[in-house]
Protein backbone atom coordinates (compact mmCIF):
# COMPACT_ATOMS: atom_id res chain seq x y z
CA UNK A 1 0.00 0.00 0.00
CA UNK A 2 1.47 3.46 -1.11
CA UNK A 3 2.36 5.15 2.30
CA UNK A 4 0.65 8.30 0.54
CA UNK A 5 -2.77 7.02 0.51
CA UNK A 6 -5.45 7.94 2.65
CA UNK A 7 -3.14 11.37 3.40
CA UNK A 8 -4.53 14.77 2.56
CA UNK A 9 -2.81 16.41 -0.21
CA UNK A 10 -1.20 19.49 0.78
CA UNK A 11 -1.59 22.33 -1.73
CA UNK A 12 1.50 23.40 -3.49
CA UNK A 13 3.06 26.82 -3.72
CA UNK A 14 1.71 27.41 -7.16
CA UNK A 15 -1.62 26.60 -6.22
CA UNK A 16 -1.55 29.02 -3.58
CA UNK A 17 -0.03 31.81 -5.55
CA UNK A 18 -2.43 31.67 -8.43
CA UNK A 19 -5.29 31.44 -5.50
CA UNK A 20 -3.88 34.26 -4.58
CA UNK A 21 -3.91 35.99 -7.41
CA UNK A 22 -7.38 35.02 -8.49
CA UNK A 23 -9.01 36.55 -5.36
CA UNK A 24 -7.20 39.70 -6.13
CA UNK A 25 -8.67 39.48 -9.52
CA UNK A 26 -12.09 38.83 -8.08
CA UNK A 27 -11.94 41.34 -5.44
CA UNK A 28 -10.30 44.11 -7.49
CA UNK A 29 -13.24 43.54 -9.91
CA UNK A 30 -15.96 43.73 -6.98
CA UNK A 31 -14.60 46.27 -5.16
CA UNK A 32 -13.47 48.89 -8.17
CA UNK A 33 -16.98 50.01 -9.38
CA UNK A 34 -18.19 50.41 -5.45
CA UNK A 35 -15.14 52.81 -5.05
CA UNK A 36 -15.81 54.58 -8.20
CA UNK A 37 -19.54 55.04 -7.53
CA UNK A 38 -18.81 56.33 -3.73
CA UNK A 39 -16.35 58.48 -4.87
CA UNK A 40 -18.25 60.06 -8.23
CA UNK A 41 -21.16 60.87 -5.62
CA UNK A 42 -19.00 63.67 -3.88
CA UNK A 43 -17.62 65.01 -6.78
CA UNK A 44 -19.13 67.61 -9.31
CA UNK A 45 -20.60 66.22 -12.50
CA UNK A 46 -17.65 67.51 -14.46
CA UNK A 47 -14.94 65.88 -11.66
CA UNK A 48 -17.57 62.84 -11.59
CA UNK A 49 -17.43 62.32 -15.56
CA UNK A 50 -13.17 63.10 -15.39
CA UNK A 51 -13.37 60.14 -12.67
CA UNK A 52 -15.51 57.60 -14.43
CA UNK A 53 -13.23 57.92 -17.78
CA UNK A 54 -9.76 57.85 -15.67
CA UNK A 55 -11.08 54.90 -14.08
CA UNK A 56 -11.95 52.99 -17.51
CA UNK A 57 -8.97 53.89 -18.34
CA UNK A 58 -6.68 52.96 -14.99
CA UNK A 59 -9.19 49.53 -15.27
CA UNK A 60 -7.20 47.66 -17.89
CA UNK A 61 -3.95 48.66 -16.92
CA UNK A 62 -4.81 46.46 -13.27
CA UNK A 63 -5.47 43.45 -15.45
CA UNK A 64 -2.34 43.58 -17.81
CA UNK A 65 -0.34 44.25 -14.72
CA UNK A 66 -1.81 41.15 -12.82
CA UNK A 67 -1.90 38.80 -15.93
CA UNK A 68 -0.54 39.94 -19.12
CA UNK A 69 2.68 42.28 -17.63
CA UNK A 70 4.85 42.42 -20.65
CA UNK A 71 2.06 43.74 -23.11
CA UNK A 72 1.48 46.60 -20.16
CA UNK A 73 4.25 49.28 -21.32
CA UNK A 74 2.52 49.40 -25.19
CA UNK A 75 -0.99 50.11 -23.04
CA UNK A 76 0.97 53.07 -20.98
CA UNK A 77 2.52 54.61 -24.02
CA UNK A 78 -0.55 54.74 -25.61
CA UNK A 79 -2.53 56.49 -22.65
CA UNK A 80 0.68 59.02 -22.65
CA UNK A 81 -0.02 59.57 -25.71
CA UNK A 82 -3.99 59.97 -26.00
CA UNK A 83 -4.46 61.19 -22.64
CA UNK A 84 -3.96 64.83 -23.18
CA UNK A 85 -6.30 65.04 -26.41
CA UNK A 86 -9.31 62.99 -23.99
CA UNK A 87 -9.22 65.79 -21.38
CA UNK A 88 -9.61 68.81 -24.26
CA UNK A 89 -12.26 66.72 -25.67
CA UNK A 90 -13.25 66.40 -22.21
CA UNK A 91 -13.44 70.35 -22.24
CA UNK A 92 -14.94 71.35 -25.26
CA UNK A 93 -17.90 69.12 -25.07
CA UNK A 94 -18.30 70.98 -21.06
CA UNK A 95 -17.59 74.18 -22.62
CA UNK A 96 -15.52 75.02 -19.63
CA UNK A 97 -11.58 74.71 -19.67
CA UNK A 98 -9.98 73.24 -16.37
CA UNK A 99 -6.93 74.33 -15.98
CA UNK A 100 -5.96 71.19 -13.88
CA UNK A 101 -7.73 68.24 -14.46
CA UNK A 102 -7.83 64.56 -13.15
CA UNK A 103 -7.56 62.99 -16.51
CA UNK A 104 -3.99 64.35 -16.24
CA UNK A 105 -3.64 62.19 -13.89
CA UNK A 106 -4.18 59.32 -16.48
CA UNK A 107 -0.53 58.17 -17.54
CA UNK A 108 0.91 58.69 -14.05
CA UNK A 109 -2.16 56.23 -12.54
CA UNK A 110 -1.28 53.88 -15.48
CA UNK A 111 2.13 53.84 -15.28
CA UNK A 112 1.93 53.33 -11.86
CA UNK A 113 0.85 49.64 -12.37
CA UNK A 114 3.85 48.76 -13.27
CA UNK A 115 4.97 48.43 -9.43
CA UNK A 116 2.62 45.10 -9.35
CA UNK A 117 4.87 42.81 -11.53
CA UNK A 118 8.15 44.60 -9.84
CA UNK A 119 6.69 43.51 -6.15
CA UNK A 120 5.77 40.51 -7.66
CA UNK A 121 9.38 39.45 -8.90
CA UNK A 122 11.30 41.85 -6.87
CA UNK A 123 13.34 38.73 -5.63
CA UNK A 124 14.70 38.38 -9.65
CA UNK A 125 16.48 42.01 -9.32
CA UNK A 126 20.44 41.71 -10.11
CA UNK A 127 22.96 43.65 -7.71
CA UNK A 128 23.75 46.05 -10.92
CA UNK A 129 20.13 47.15 -11.33
CA UNK A 130 20.01 47.36 -7.32
CA UNK A 131 22.43 49.65 -7.25
CA UNK A 132 21.01 52.14 -9.71
CA UNK A 133 18.09 52.56 -8.09
CA UNK A 134 19.27 53.27 -4.52
CA UNK A 135 21.56 56.15 -6.14
CA UNK A 136 18.44 57.74 -7.86
CA UNK A 137 16.65 56.91 -4.19
CA UNK A 138 18.77 58.65 -2.17
CA UNK A 139 18.15 61.86 -4.74
CA UNK A 140 14.73 61.70 -5.15
CA UNK A 141 14.39 60.82 -1.35
CA UNK A 142 16.51 64.09 -0.21
CA UNK A 143 14.70 66.08 -3.02
CA UNK A 144 11.04 65.12 -2.10
CA UNK A 145 12.49 65.86 2.25
CA UNK A 146 12.80 69.36 0.98
CA UNK A 147 10.48 69.85 -1.45
CA UNK A 148 7.80 69.00 0.82
CA UNK A 149 9.18 71.37 3.39
CA UNK A 150 9.29 74.30 0.60
CA UNK A 151 6.92 73.22 -1.77
CA UNK A 152 3.90 71.30 -0.31
CA UNK A 153 1.52 69.32 -2.19
CA UNK A 154 3.42 70.58 -5.32
CA UNK A 155 6.18 68.30 -4.63
CA UNK A 156 4.16 64.96 -4.36
CA UNK A 157 2.79 65.00 -8.08
CA UNK A 158 6.33 66.15 -9.06
CA UNK A 159 7.72 63.34 -7.04
CA UNK A 160 5.46 60.90 -9.17
CA UNK A 161 6.11 62.22 -12.10
CA UNK A 162 10.29 61.23 -11.65
CA UNK A 163 8.80 57.48 -9.61
CA UNK A 164 6.70 56.51 -12.84
CA UNK A 165 8.90 56.66 -15.37
CA UNK A 166 12.25 54.97 -12.77
CA UNK A 167 9.60 52.25 -12.34
CA UNK A 168 10.56 50.80 -15.63
CA UNK A 169 14.67 50.26 -14.79
CA UNK A 170 13.29 47.47 -11.84
CA UNK A 171 10.31 46.63 -14.37
CA UNK A 172 12.66 45.18 -17.12
CA UNK A 173 15.19 43.60 -14.50
CA UNK A 174 12.44 41.05 -13.56
CA UNK A 175 9.93 40.39 -16.53
CA UNK A 176 10.51 37.86 -18.63
CA UNK A 177 11.41 39.89 -22.03
CA UNK A 178 12.78 37.58 -25.13
CA UNK A 179 14.34 38.98 -28.00
CA UNK A 180 11.00 38.58 -30.14
CA UNK A 181 9.25 40.63 -26.79
CA UNK A 182 11.12 43.04 -26.98
CA UNK A 183 10.88 43.76 -30.79
CA UNK A 184 7.05 44.00 -30.34
CA UNK A 185 6.89 46.35 -27.74
CA UNK A 186 9.35 48.77 -30.49
CA UNK A 187 6.51 47.72 -33.14
CA UNK A 188 3.87 48.84 -31.09
CA UNK A 189 5.84 52.05 -30.12
CA UNK A 190 6.15 52.62 -33.80
CA UNK A 191 2.22 52.33 -34.75
CA UNK A 192 1.54 54.55 -31.63
CA UNK A 193 3.64 56.92 -33.69
CA UNK A 194 2.20 56.96 -36.57
CA UNK A 195 -0.99 57.06 -35.32
CA UNK A 196 0.02 60.42 -33.31
CA UNK A 197 1.36 61.79 -36.43
CA UNK A 198 -1.04 61.21 -38.72
CA UNK A 199 -3.51 62.89 -36.16
CA UNK A 200 -0.80 65.48 -35.86
CA UNK A 201 -1.03 66.51 -39.90
CA UNK A 202 -4.38 66.45 -39.72
CA UNK A 203 -4.44 69.35 -36.92
CA UNK A 204 -2.13 70.63 -38.56
CA UNK A 205 -4.01 71.05 -41.55
CA UNK A 206 -7.92 71.52 -40.28
CA UNK A 207 -7.18 72.06 -36.62
CA UNK A 208 -10.26 70.40 -34.98
CA UNK A 209 -12.63 72.38 -32.59
CA UNK A 210 -11.63 70.94 -29.58
CA UNK A 211 -7.68 71.71 -29.79
CA UNK A 212 -8.80 74.76 -31.06
CA UNK A 213 -10.91 75.77 -27.69
CA UNK A 214 -7.85 74.53 -25.82
CA UNK A 215 -5.64 76.64 -27.51
CA UNK A 216 -7.39 79.62 -27.26
CA UNK A 217 -8.06 79.26 -23.32
CA UNK A 218 -4.43 77.76 -22.68
CA UNK A 219 -2.90 81.22 -23.02
CA UNK A 220 0.20 79.66 -25.07
CA UNK A 221 1.35 82.51 -27.69
CA UNK A 222 4.16 80.10 -28.24
CA UNK A 223 2.34 77.44 -30.42
CA UNK A 224 0.50 79.78 -32.95
CA UNK A 225 -2.87 80.59 -33.32
CA UNK A 226 -5.73 78.15 -34.10
CA UNK A 227 -6.05 78.13 -37.43
CA UNK A 228 -4.90 76.09 -40.52
CA UNK A 229 -0.93 76.34 -41.13
CA UNK A 230 -0.92 78.89 -38.48
CA UNK A 231 -0.50 76.12 -35.72
CA UNK A 232 2.63 74.39 -34.32
CA UNK A 233 1.80 71.09 -34.26
CA UNK A 234 0.95 69.70 -30.84
CA UNK A 235 -1.19 66.48 -31.56
CA UNK A 236 -2.91 64.73 -29.30
CA UNK A 237 -0.35 65.52 -27.02
CA UNK A 238 -0.29 68.80 -24.53
CA UNK A 239 2.11 70.88 -26.35
CA UNK A 240 4.88 70.67 -29.74
CA UNK A 241 7.14 69.82 -27.11
CA UNK A 242 6.27 66.42 -25.90
CA UNK A 243 4.30 65.42 -28.95
CA UNK A 244 8.01 65.85 -31.16
CA UNK A 245 9.83 64.15 -28.20
CA UNK A 246 7.47 60.83 -28.67
CA UNK A 247 7.95 61.32 -32.51
CA UNK A 248 11.75 61.35 -31.74
CA UNK A 249 11.78 58.22 -29.37
CA UNK A 250 9.64 56.16 -31.88
CA UNK A 251 11.54 57.53 -34.73
CA UNK A 252 15.14 56.88 -34.15
CA UNK A 253 14.15 53.15 -34.37
CA UNK A 254 11.99 53.01 -37.07
CA UNK A 255 14.80 54.24 -39.00
CA UNK A 256 17.20 52.08 -38.28
CA UNK A 257 15.69 48.66 -37.99
CA UNK A 258 13.18 46.62 -40.07
CA UNK A 259 11.46 45.18 -37.50
CA UNK A 260 10.56 47.63 -35.33
CA UNK A 261 8.97 50.42 -37.85
CA UNK A 262 5.39 49.39 -37.42
CA UNK A 263 2.63 48.54 -40.10
CA UNK A 264 3.00 51.00 -42.56
CA UNK A 265 6.84 50.52 -43.11
CA UNK A 266 8.55 53.50 -44.81
CA UNK A 267 5.31 55.58 -44.93
CA UNK A 268 5.00 55.70 -41.69
CA UNK A 269 8.69 56.91 -40.97
CA UNK A 270 7.51 59.18 -43.53
CA UNK A 271 4.62 60.72 -41.87
CA UNK A 272 6.06 60.66 -38.44
CA UNK A 273 8.87 62.79 -39.70
CA UNK A 274 6.68 65.03 -41.69
CA UNK A 275 4.62 65.55 -38.10
CA UNK A 276 7.99 65.85 -36.70
CA UNK A 277 8.62 69.23 -38.75
CA UNK A 278 5.35 70.51 -38.44
CA UNK A 279 6.27 70.43 -34.36
CA UNK A 280 8.72 73.17 -35.31
CA UNK A 281 10.64 71.75 -32.28
CA UNK A 282 14.30 72.33 -33.11
CA UNK A 283 15.95 70.50 -29.84
CA UNK A 284 13.84 67.46 -30.61
CA UNK A 285 15.81 67.49 -34.61
CA UNK A 286 18.84 67.38 -32.24
CA UNK A 287 18.32 64.62 -30.25
CA UNK A 288 17.29 62.94 -33.31
CA UNK A 289 20.22 63.67 -35.29
CA UNK A 290 22.55 62.44 -31.77
CA UNK A 291 20.95 59.24 -31.52
CA UNK A 292 21.26 58.23 -34.98
CA UNK A 293 24.99 58.71 -34.62
CA UNK A 294 25.44 57.11 -31.47
CA UNK A 295 23.41 53.82 -32.60
CA UNK A 296 25.30 54.33 -36.48
CA UNK A 297 28.79 54.76 -34.20
CA UNK A 298 28.49 51.62 -31.97
CA UNK A 299 27.46 49.26 -34.78
CA UNK A 300 29.59 47.27 -36.80
CA UNK A 301 30.49 48.34 -40.10
CA UNK A 302 28.32 46.03 -42.03
CA UNK A 303 25.70 48.01 -40.02
CA UNK A 304 26.94 51.03 -40.29
CA UNK A 305 26.59 51.13 -44.33
CA UNK A 306 23.21 50.07 -43.94
CA UNK A 307 21.53 52.45 -41.74
CA UNK A 308 23.82 55.31 -43.31
CA UNK A 309 22.23 53.95 -46.44
CA UNK A 310 18.69 54.23 -44.84
CA UNK A 311 19.38 57.76 -43.45
CA UNK A 312 20.50 58.97 -46.99
CA UNK A 313 16.99 57.35 -48.11
CA UNK A 314 14.81 59.81 -45.60
CA UNK A 315 16.88 62.54 -46.06
CA UNK A 316 16.45 62.61 -50.20
CA UNK A 317 12.66 61.73 -49.62
CA UNK A 318 12.40 64.76 -47.49
CA UNK A 319 14.13 67.19 -49.64
CA UNK A 320 11.59 66.49 -52.43
CA UNK A 321 8.49 66.00 -50.45
CA UNK A 322 8.91 69.37 -48.00
CA UNK A 323 8.90 72.04 -50.21
CA UNK A 324 5.49 70.57 -51.64
CA UNK A 325 3.77 70.36 -48.13
CA UNK A 326 1.07 73.19 -47.32
CA UNK A 327 2.80 75.71 -45.55
CA UNK A 328 6.07 74.93 -46.29
CA UNK A 329 7.55 78.09 -46.11
CA UNK A 330 7.60 78.28 -42.62
CA UNK A 331 9.00 74.95 -42.27
CA UNK A 332 11.66 75.84 -44.31
CA UNK A 333 12.30 79.39 -42.44
CA UNK A 334 12.58 76.99 -39.23
CA UNK A 335 14.75 75.14 -40.67
CA UNK A 336 17.36 77.70 -41.72
CA UNK A 337 17.62 79.31 -38.76
CA UNK A 338 19.65 76.17 -37.28
CA UNK A 339 22.75 78.01 -39.88
CA UNK A 340 22.63 81.33 -37.83
CA UNK A 341 22.38 80.16 -33.80
CA UNK A 342 23.89 83.18 -32.32
CA UNK A 343 21.10 85.35 -34.02
CA UNK A 344 18.19 83.00 -32.77
CA UNK A 345 16.00 84.79 -29.90
CA UNK A 346 15.60 81.38 -28.19
CA UNK A 347 19.73 80.46 -28.24
CA UNK A 348 19.95 83.58 -26.67
CA UNK A 349 17.80 83.75 -24.32
CA UNK A 350 19.22 79.72 -23.05
CA UNK A 351 22.24 81.68 -22.81
CA UNK A 352 20.97 83.88 -20.58
CA UNK A 353 19.00 81.96 -18.60
CA UNK A 354 22.37 80.01 -17.36
CA UNK A 355 25.08 83.18 -17.15
CA UNK A 356 21.59 84.47 -15.01
CA UNK A 357 21.33 81.53 -12.91
CA UNK A 358 24.77 79.52 -11.73
CA UNK A 359 24.74 82.00 -9.35
CA UNK A 360 21.87 81.55 -7.85
CA UNK A 361 22.26 78.28 -7.90
CA UNK A 362 25.66 77.91 -6.25
CA UNK A 363 24.05 80.51 -3.59
CA UNK A 364 21.79 77.69 -2.78
CA UNK A 365 23.31 74.39 -2.41
CA UNK A 366 20.98 73.38 -0.52
CA UNK A 367 18.37 73.17 -3.53
CA UNK A 368 14.85 73.87 -3.80
CA UNK A 369 13.30 70.65 -3.46
CA UNK A 370 10.90 68.63 -5.80
CA UNK A 371 7.87 70.83 -7.05
CA UNK A 372 10.26 74.22 -7.75
CA UNK A 373 10.25 73.43 -11.35
CA UNK A 374 8.30 72.89 -14.23
CA UNK A 375 4.41 71.66 -13.95
CA UNK A 376 4.05 70.47 -10.58
CA UNK A 377 4.06 74.08 -9.63
CA UNK A 378 0.58 74.44 -10.75
CA UNK A 379 -0.20 73.00 -7.65
CA UNK A 380 -1.02 75.10 -5.27
CA UNK A 381 -0.67 78.03 -7.58
CA UNK A 382 -4.46 78.28 -8.82
CA UNK A 383 -3.53 76.13 -12.04
CA UNK A 384 -1.05 78.47 -13.02
CA UNK A 385 3.09 78.04 -13.67
CA UNK A 386 5.26 79.42 -10.44
CA UNK A 387 8.14 80.97 -11.09
CA UNK A 388 10.70 78.31 -12.28
CA UNK A 389 7.44 76.82 -14.19
CA UNK A 390 9.67 77.25 -17.52
CA UNK A 391 12.99 76.45 -17.38
CA UNK A 392 14.98 75.78 -20.98
CA UNK A 393 17.99 74.32 -19.42
CA UNK A 394 17.90 71.18 -17.85
CA UNK A 395 21.27 70.93 -16.05
CA UNK A 396 19.94 74.32 -13.98
CA UNK A 397 16.55 72.49 -12.93
CA UNK A 398 18.22 69.36 -11.65
CA UNK A 399 20.66 71.45 -9.77
CA UNK A 400 17.75 73.96 -8.47
CA UNK A 401 15.94 71.18 -7.74
CA UNK A 402 17.99 68.69 -6.11
CA UNK A 403 21.01 71.28 -4.63
CA UNK A 404 24.44 69.71 -4.81
CA UNK A 405 24.36 66.93 -2.85
CA UNK A 406 21.05 65.06 -3.89
CA UNK A 407 23.07 66.39 -7.77
CA UNK A 408 25.62 64.36 -7.11
CA UNK A 409 23.27 61.40 -6.24
CA UNK A 410 21.30 61.42 -9.57
CA UNK A 411 24.34 62.20 -11.68
CA UNK A 412 25.87 59.33 -10.11
CA UNK A 413 22.78 57.29 -11.22
CA UNK A 414 22.94 58.32 -14.67
CA UNK A 415 26.90 57.53 -15.30
CA UNK A 416 26.10 54.28 -13.41
CA UNK A 417 23.57 53.35 -15.88
CA UNK A 418 25.79 54.77 -18.53
CA UNK A 419 28.70 52.40 -17.31
CA UNK A 420 25.96 49.27 -17.52
CA UNK A 421 25.26 50.08 -21.23
CA UNK A 422 28.64 50.13 -22.26
CA UNK A 423 29.92 47.29 -21.01
CA UNK A 424 26.88 45.90 -22.93
CA UNK A 425 27.59 47.34 -26.24
CA UNK A 426 31.46 45.98 -26.25
CA UNK A 427 30.16 42.32 -26.18
CA UNK A 428 29.69 40.23 -29.31
CA UNK A 429 26.26 38.77 -28.76
CA UNK A 430 23.07 38.67 -30.69
CA UNK A 431 21.16 41.42 -28.35
CA UNK A 432 23.13 44.16 -28.84
CA UNK A 433 21.16 46.09 -31.00
CA UNK A 434 18.92 46.76 -27.88
CA UNK A 435 21.69 47.72 -26.34
CA UNK A 436 22.85 50.12 -28.53
CA UNK A 437 19.74 51.56 -28.42
CA UNK A 438 19.30 51.53 -24.63
CA UNK A 439 22.48 53.94 -25.12
CA UNK A 440 21.57 56.57 -28.14
CA UNK A 441 18.94 56.93 -25.30
CA UNK A 442 21.05 57.79 -22.85
CA UNK A 443 22.70 60.04 -24.78
CA UNK A 444 19.90 61.93 -25.75
CA UNK A 445 18.55 62.28 -22.90
CA UNK A 446 21.82 63.82 -21.41
CA UNK A 447 22.34 66.01 -24.74
CA UNK A 448 18.89 67.57 -24.16
CA UNK A 449 19.59 68.77 -20.94
CA UNK A 450 20.81 71.95 -22.51
CA UNK A 451 17.22 72.82 -23.33
CA UNK A 452 14.81 71.11 -20.58
CA UNK A 453 15.06 68.42 -17.70
CA UNK A 454 13.51 65.53 -19.68
CA UNK A 455 13.65 62.98 -17.02
CA UNK A 456 10.38 63.67 -15.32
CA UNK A 457 7.33 62.74 -17.03
CA UNK A 458 6.31 61.42 -20.71
CA UNK A 459 9.95 62.06 -21.40
CA UNK A 460 11.26 60.77 -18.73
CA UNK A 461 9.22 57.42 -19.87
CA UNK A 462 10.41 57.14 -23.36
CA UNK A 463 13.78 57.55 -21.80
CA UNK A 464 13.86 54.88 -18.99
CA UNK A 465 11.83 52.32 -21.54
CA UNK A 466 14.65 52.21 -24.05
CA UNK A 467 17.41 51.78 -21.41
CA UNK A 468 15.51 49.57 -19.44
CA UNK A 469 14.96 47.59 -22.93
CA UNK A 470 19.03 47.54 -23.14
CA UNK A 471 19.93 46.69 -19.54
CA UNK A 472 16.91 43.91 -19.92
CA UNK A 473 19.05 42.20 -22.39
CA UNK A 474 21.98 42.17 -19.97
CA UNK A 475 20.56 41.20 -17.26
CA UNK A 476 18.83 38.02 -19.38
CA UNK A 477 22.24 36.96 -20.41
CA UNK A 478 24.24 37.33 -17.16
CA UNK A 479 21.28 34.96 -15.18
CA UNK A 480 21.51 32.48 -18.15
CA UNK A 481 25.18 32.25 -17.84
CA UNK A 482 24.88 31.92 -14.04
CA UNK A 483 21.75 29.78 -14.35
CA UNK A 484 19.14 30.95 -12.33
CA UNK A 485 15.55 30.61 -12.72
CA UNK A 486 14.98 33.84 -14.83
CA UNK A 487 17.98 32.82 -16.83
CA UNK A 488 16.40 29.11 -17.46
CA UNK A 489 13.42 30.70 -18.70
CA UNK A 490 14.94 33.04 -21.05
CA UNK A 491 17.36 29.70 -22.15
CA UNK A 492 16.80 30.48 -26.10
CA UNK A 493 16.47 33.81 -27.30
CA UNK A 494 16.58 34.05 -30.90
CA UNK A 495 17.64 36.74 -32.86
CA UNK A 496 15.61 38.93 -34.95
Amino acid sequence: MNRNEGSLALPSLTSIKAAAVLAGFIALCLGLPMMIGLVSAKLSASNSLQGVVLAGILFPALLLALVRPRQLVPYTLLIWAVAPELRRISDWSEGVYHSVSLLSLAPLLTGATLVIPVLKEIHRIQKSSTRIILLFAVALGYGALIGLAKNGMGSVYDLANYIVPLLLLPYFAVTRFKAKDIDRLLYAYANIAVLVAIYGIVQYLTVPPWDAFWMRNADMISIGTPYPLEVRVFSTLNSPGPAATFLVFALVPMILEKRWQGTLRWIGVLLVVICLLTTLVRSAWLVLLVMLLVYIASSSSKGKWKSLLQLVFVAAALFWIVPKLPGAEGLVARVETLTSVSEDHSYNERLSLWQNMLPMVASNPVGQGIGSVGQGTKIGNAGELGEYGNMDNGVIALLLTFGVLGGLFFFSALAAVAKQIVSRVISKDNLQPYSRLALAAWTGAVVSLVSDNGFPGLKGYLIWMLVGLGLSAKEITQSRRKGNPHGAVERKITSQ
